[in-house]
């Protein structure tokens, strides 16, 4: 997941949820813990997530970068 770690703001990516792909786009890395898309974000400089906007909903939801695919 090398690439996952180079994810950057506004970069596409796609990620499941529900059991369906979810496309969307990087809004922020997050390196510290904070409140995030609702929820608690236990992030680090060492085990950063990134919040995303999905563009079929525009909602946020924070993920880890392995669960992020950047998309072409």
């Amino acid at each position: 997941m090398g690439e996952n770690k180079k994810l950057r703001k506004g970069d596409k990516v796609a990620w499941r949820s529900h059991g369906q792909t979810v496309h969307g786009t990087v809004d922020e890395k997050i390196t510290d813990r904070t409140e995030a898309a609702g929820r608690s974000v236990a992030a680090s400089e060492d085990d950063p997530q990134y919040r995303v906007t999905s563009d079929k909903t525009g909602r946020d939801a924070v993920h880890k970068p392995e669960a992020l695919r950047r998309e072409r």
